[in-house]
């Protein structure tokens, strides 16, 4: 049995992706630079148009990020954007999501999600601020079942963005 990914995505039929529908990860204030790195590799999995860290401060372990997102690094738009940055260059036409446990937060396998999303995610320790989650367009959770309610940050963009792709190409 051959189990290596490449050759099978190789046999699998894909929609491509169209221009109408387009995601973008943002995250806020990461400080774990491994987190960062995963990040990368899954926005380059979902064919993000890119990813963006906002953090005013820029200085971060690049080789740590590199080696946890692997080939990603170099093939996936991201970029360190300070805040200010990224409220003023969102482009109209996508819709701002934080993911998010907060008042008026809705289970995301019960929301429609938009086609061009901007899927905010939080800080690991602290999430989103709730000045940030404000200037949203809706918040979303994911239900977590089990005696744990929290997930690494990573994870639950990995959760949201394929809901996300599941939603907006598999109807």
């Amino acid at each position: 049995m051959n189990t290596n990914s490449v050759d099978f995505f190789k046999t699998q039929p894909l929609n491509p992706m169209p221009e109408t529908k387009k995601l973008i990860v943002a995250v806020w204030k990461l400080r774990n630079p491994n987190n960062m790195g995963n990040i990368i590799r899954l926005a380059h999995n979902l064919g993000a148009a890119k990813v963006q860290f906002i953090d005013d401060n820029i200085e971060k372990r690049e080789s740590k990020i590199r080696k946890t997102a692997g080939f990603s690094f170099d093939q996936q738009p991201w970029e360190i954007i300070s805040e200010e940055s990224f409220f003023s260059t969102i482009p109209d036409t996508y819709s701002l999501v934080a993911l998010e446990t907060c008042s008026g937060s809705e289970n995301i396998f019960n929301n429609e999600l938009p086609g061009r999303i901007i899927l905010l995610g939080g800080n690991e320790s602290h999430g989103l601020p709730a000045r940030i989650i404000e200037k949203c367009i809706s918040k979303v959770f994911i239900p977590m079942p089990g005696v744990c309610k929290s997930m690494n940050i990573s994870h639950a963009l990995s959760v949201a963005g394929f809901e996300w792709y599941r939603q907006n190409f598999h109807k």
